[in-house]
């Protein structure tokens, strides 16, 4: 049916575009969005280096002989004959000493991923700047050196093996090597040796400081610890003098302390060294990281999460049948993998006691039901966790300060649940390497290398030192490095 209406209107609109003029038909040009561009700040320049002002003759005497001192921070074995430094290149070494001192001559860069444990940087222009200013140099370079009486005792250490070695070193002792030969050896390092003292006492005190089994008799081990070449002493000294320029200034006097190397824990309270036991650290194929942390927890009645490179490696290989009859249980993964799982009880891999702190490594302390390692004088031997010999005692100490927690580890234990701790304060726990440190009497014990890492160190050292004097000839060793 017509619509004269619709006509109409169709009519009027098809009139009504005719009559629009050409330009009122033609789009206007896109035009793209005006955006205005972020104000982006200009970093702020760096602050120019602090001046240091003119040395006079009589501080750059002074500084020129204090440069030639580096042998007895351990930073080189035997000083060796240079001209006296002037102007820029006079501060330049000063500047490089005190950063030696401060913070390690390694840099940072050339450490090891395990080498955890950093030194804060610091820039030693403007602490030199003031001592030149008020002509106070002696005591700017007492302060750069660790204050810590370890980092002393291998210091005077460090004189007392270079004069043995500048006298010859010491003789090679076979099972039948004469008595008084004996003794006169152990007497250079251990200046408590007397001739009326039984031998026996004397063997005993050395395999001591060797953290060997204390026969008295001079078995494969302790004669292969007495016939360590005396350079070879030195190195490992100069390593551990390192190590400690590393650590902070200043410590918490309240902490925990494991030497690696050693296997032991020692407890610090007030500064002072309050308890220590023996402990399991990790082979040399499963090392135990250096680093620093603070105890915030202990899980008792921990079950183990298996790491998965354990398990791929020791567990699984053995068949689902023997992990399920040895009580792990196999757990599947968000992932669609699986996970092993020992739950807590009297057999799980931690014991009853595991105590937590952040670290990138997912390491911890913890007890353990295999004991018969503690008795050894070969502990290292764990996945890279630490073993504890005396678990409940250290983790009452911890808790002691909580009057809801104080004596009540046991019982906890004794529940048989899983239940997380959390310590009334957190502990300071500082995982170490030390290979040479003081011992009883001003002596320096030793211990083996068992990672490896003296040599590393001593191979950074003298890379480090020849980057900052391309002249340094090259030297097979730390203890010989000029």
């Amino acid at each position: 049916m017509n619509r004269p209406d619709l006509i109409r209107f169709q009519l009027l609109a098809v009139a009504g575009f005719v009559a629009v003029p050409l330009a009122a038909q033609t789009p206007p040009p896109a035009v793209a969005p005006t955006i205005t561009p972020p104000t982006v700040q200009p970093l702020p320049a760096p602050p120019p280096p602090v001046p240091i002002p003119a040395l006079s003759p009589a501080q750059e005497s002074w500084a020129n002989d204090w440069l030639k001192t580096g042998v007895t921070q351990g930073l080189m074995a035997r000083s060796k004959a240079s001209t006296a430094l002037k102007g820029d290149a006079l501060v330049s070494a000063l500047l490089d000493r005190a950063k030696a001192l401060g913070t390690g001559r390694v840099d940072t860069a050339d450490f090891l991923e395990v080498w955890a444990l950093r030194p804060a940087a610091v820039d030693p222009r403007p602490a030199l700047a003031k001592a030149v200013s008020e002509d106070r140099l002696q005591q700017w370079a007492n302060g750069l050196t660790p204050p810590w009486s370890g980092y002393d005792t291998l210091r005077k250490g460090l004189a007392k093996y270079e004069a043995i070695r500048d006298k010859g070193g010491w003789p090679t002792l076979t099972a039948g090597t004469a008595p008084d030969v004996v003794r006169a050896r152990i007497a250079l390092e251990d200046p408590a040796v007397t001739q009326t003292e039984n031998l026996v006492d004397v063997i005993q005190r050395a395999q001591r400081r060797y953290g060997l089994e204390p026969t008295g008799q001079l078995g494969v081990r302790t004669l292969e610890a007495l016939n360590v070449n005396v350079n070879d002493r030195i190195a490992a000294i100069m390593a551990n003098m390192e190590r400690w320029r590393w650590m902070p200034r200043s410590l918490p006097v309240n902490r925990v302390q494991v030497n690696i190397a050693a296997a032991v824990l020692t407890v610090f309270e007030g500064d002072q060294p309050v308890s220590s036991m023996r402990a399991v650290t990790g082979s040399p194929t499963n090392q135990t990281p250096m680093l620093s942390s603070s105890i915030h927890s202990i899980v008792v009645n921990p079950p183990w999460n298996v790491p998965m490179s354990i398990a791929k490696r020791e567990l699984f290989p053995k068949g689902r049948a023997t992990l399920i009859k040895q009580g792990y249980k196999i757990v599947k993964t968000p992932e669609g993998g699986e996970r092993i799982v020992q739950p807590a009880g009297p057999s799980s891999a931690l014991g009853r006691l595991k105590f937590d702190f952040n670290n990138p490594f997912a390491v911890y302390l913890h007890d353990t039901p295999s004991r018969g390692k503690f008795s050894s004088y070969d502990r290292l031997a764990s996945h890279g966790c630490i073993r504890l010999e005396k678990p409940v005692a250290l983790a009452e100490r911890m808790v002691a300060a909580d009057p809801n927690l104080n004596g009540q580890i046991q019982t906890l234990i004794d529940e048989g649940k899983t239940q997380r701790v959390s310590l009334p304060s957190q502990v300071a726990v500082y995982l170490l390497y030390w290979t040479a440190f003081a011992g009883n009497n001003g002596t320096v014990s030793f211990r083996a290398d068992p990672y490896g890492w003296d040599k590393l160190l001593a191979a950074k050292i003298e890379a480090s030192s020849n980057r900052v004097d391309p002249t340094a000839a090259p030297s097979p060793s730390l203890a010989s490095k000029d």
